[in-house]
């Protein structure tokens, strides 16, 4: 057990955060050194597992970063833009492999995260799952084979709990699908649509989110022409999934040089 590589998992107390600390707990592959959560928060200075309502594991709930993270050979994040830019910093200060799963970050913080990339691992998807990095494969070698004939549109569906949209695979999926027509997706990204919008322009990349319940995740892309559809889909159903695929980057990462890599590396896609 001591050779194993040490994970710390931030955002403990969330979903995903208490998915990954179970997804830790459970392996074979890796042992859970360390859990943050921010400052004030009433799980710092406990142990994780009665947190989460069961026994003691033998971690306490620290909002200490660095010093957790000292500790470890992979950084887990799922947490919110602006911490997981703090998180890199920290991450690449310790040379501990970043995984981010975190969605919803901007230029600014991903020009931070790539700084932090020039001094350790940094593994960043929108979504960890294996079914997910295939579609956006998928999407990419469709758009690439029809024409602008064929009007693109994104369909995504999460939980009334997510607060950022379009999501984060969706994104990722509108990206292949730019890529793979060898445009820029900023260029021709259509989302929002409310009211007198008028025709749909030609080319452009539609967005549609739907939020409700606990629906985990479902991701459509649409191909549409007169006459035809092509609808490729991705349906999860267990957020375990994304815990998994997060822990195997986390391995995968061991000894890698510093860069940023995605998903596509570590499944070798």
């Amino acid at each position: 057990m001591t050779n194993l590589p040490g994970i710390v998992i931030t955002g403990a107390s969330g979903r995903m955060g208490q998915m990954l600390i179970k997804t830790v707990l459970e392996s074979d592959k890796a042992k859970l050194v360390g859990v943050v959560e921010r400052a004030g928060h009433d799980w710092v200075g406990r142990d994780v597992g009665e947190c989460m309502g069961g026994a003691a594991v033998g971690v306490a709930v620290t909002d200490d970063a660095l010093e957790a993270f000292s500790k470890a050979q992979a950084v887990i994040d799922f947490t919110a833009p602006e911490a997981t830019v703090e998180f890199a910093a920290l991450a690449a200060q310790a040379r501990a492999v970043h995984v981010i799963g975190t969605t919803g970050m901007g230029e600014e913080h991903l020009t931070k995260v790539n700084a932090a990339a020039r001094h350790a691992t940094v593994i960043r998807a929108g979504n960890m799952s294996l079914g997910v990095n295939l579609l956006v494969q998928l999407t990419k070698k469709v758009a690439a084979a029809l024409d602008e004939d064929f009007d693109i549109e994104v369909i995504e569906a999460h939980h009334n709990k997510k607060v950022d949209a379009p999501s984060g695979t969706a994104l990722m999926l509108g990206e292949a699908a730019a890529e793979g027509r060898g445009v820029n997706l900023e260029d021709v990204r259509d989302s929002g649509r409310d009211g007198i919008t008028g025709a749909r322009k030609k080319g452009d990349i539609g967005f549609t989110a739907i939020r409700g319940g606990d629906i985990v995740g479902e991701h459509d892309v649409l191909f549409a022409a007169a006459g035809e559809r092509i609808i490729l889909r991705h349906l999860a159903t267990d957020r375990a999934i994304f815990a998994r695929g997060a822990l195997k980057a986390a391995l995968w990462g061991q000894g890698k040089a510093p860069g940023e890599y995605d998903m596509i590396d570590v499944l070798g896609l």
